[in-house]
């Protein structure tokens, strides 16, 4: 049997660059990148051509800015990211403490776990709802105060697919406080969007798996300004690795695999957006001739939409129903993040969006990749229409 697969968001298959690059370093380069010798140096070197392939994927011209390579954080996931980056900043500053962080309601829970963390250590913590997907900026007006430190707000949610402006929101932020700090966890945006949250974010998370590099590999990008204010500090301590933000011997092979699929991903950037919009638009136009009226997308407010998500709510079916039954004709979905799907409970991202419990607990997330085709929408979408079919009539005996 044919699989199909479409939970990009979730994880993507490891690229051809990537593979290649992590096995030349896996089968010759094994020193310590910190060590002084000839093969510290050679893993070193690994090292820095990564960040570089990183750094020009993530900074491109168009940006204005010339990033060093100490601005860039090697950590073990986009999950470490996002909390260096928020417990990071909170605790850099004894001035900080008992001041504010804003996050959106529907970040990821590696942010939203990382804010309450911080609330039980005595900062307060504004979450800004998120109707159809995006900031209510009313509100995040209403919370911009000037004991303001953070703001962290997500370029594409991963449920949904829908996109924060950051332009507007670091913009709103640094109107009431220039020394307000901007973070955006763009793990499901970089290289699957036209928008970059640079040069607005003054912070910056990045997921090699979700590019097509292999997991256990993130990346925090770091502004000159948040290192010359020392407006960072570490919340890994040892021996100092990566200039003292993240201690702990470099994964040397992941971070090869990260830069080549960077550098891979960023040369066709152009192709893939274009790419995952017609076969967004392809779904759009089809599901109604394979569903009807017994399923709808749950479309965001943003004036852009990530093209690669899309958020599909199945009148009166569970999701996790329809996975296994989808499963079994060897296509894979998802019913959320991968990162909180074993809960139990309704989506928050989903109930903030204006889902109710019942509707968010029937609702889909295709993600596309690279790899994927026509075909494959041709396919889902027939699975999905015998999936319903087959179960409403196991309701009916």
């Amino acid at each position: 049997m044919t699989e199909i697969y479409l939970d990009n968001s979730a994880t993507t298959p490891l690229c051809k660059a990537a593979s290649e690059k992590m096995m030349e370093v896996m089968n010759g380069i094994y020193g310590n990148p910190s060590s002084l010798h000839k093969m510290g140096l050679a893993a070193e070197k690994i090292l820095t051509e990564a960040r570089d392939n990183i750094l020009s994927a993530l900074c491109p011209a168009k940006t204005g800015l010339r990033p060093k390579r100490e601005q860039l954080i090697f950590t073990a996931s986009g999950t470490e990211a996002n909390n260096l980056a928020l417990i990071g900043t909170m605790t850099a500053k004894p001035r900080n403490k008992g001041k504010k962080l804003i996050v959106g309601e529907t970040e990821h829970p590696s942010v939203i776990e990382a804010a309450k963390h911080l609330e039980t250590l005595g900062y307060k913590v504004a979450y800004i709802p998120s109707p159809n997907g995006v900031f209510d900026m009313q509100k995040y007006k209403e919370e911009l105060t000037s004991d303001t430190v953070l703001v962290s707000a997500m370029l594409v949610n991963n449920e949904t697919g829908a996109m924060n402006d950051i332009a507007e929101i670091a913009k709103m932020a640094k109107a009431v406080s220039p020394d307000i700090l901007i973070h955006c966890d763009a793990v499901q945006g970089f290289l699957k969007t036209a928008q970059n949250p640079l040069p607005h974010a003054d912070m910056v998370t990045i997921s090699a798996h979700k590019i097509g590099g292999p997991k256990g590999v993130g990346v925090l990008y770091v502004s000159e300004r948040v290192l010359k204010t020392k407006s960072l500090v570490p919340v890994i301590f040892g021996g100092g690795q990566e200039n003292g933000f993240r201690s702990g011997t470099e994964n040397v092979i992941g971070i090869a695999g990260f830069g080549a699929a960077a550098k891979s991903g960023a040369s066709h950037l152009a192709k893939t957006l274009a790419d995952f919009s017609e076969l967004r638009a392809y779904f759009i136009e089809k599901y109604p001739e394979y569903l009807g009226d017994g399923a709808r997308i749950n479309e965001p407010a943003s004036k852009t939409t990530a093209p690669h998500i899309i958020s599909l709510t199945v009148n009166g079916f569970k999701s996790e129903t329809l996975l296994h039954s989808l499963s079994g004709y060897g296509v894979f979905v998802s019913s959320g993040s991968a990162c909180s799907s074993n809960t139990g409970h309704a989506s928050y991202v989903l109930r903030s969006f204006g889902l109710s419990d019942n509707e968010a607990d029937s609702t889909l997330r295709i993600s596309l990749g690279e790899q994927n085709t026509k075909e494959d929408i041709d396919a889902l979408l027939s699975a999905l229409k015998e999936s319903m079919a087959k179960l409403a009539r196991i309701r009916k005996r």
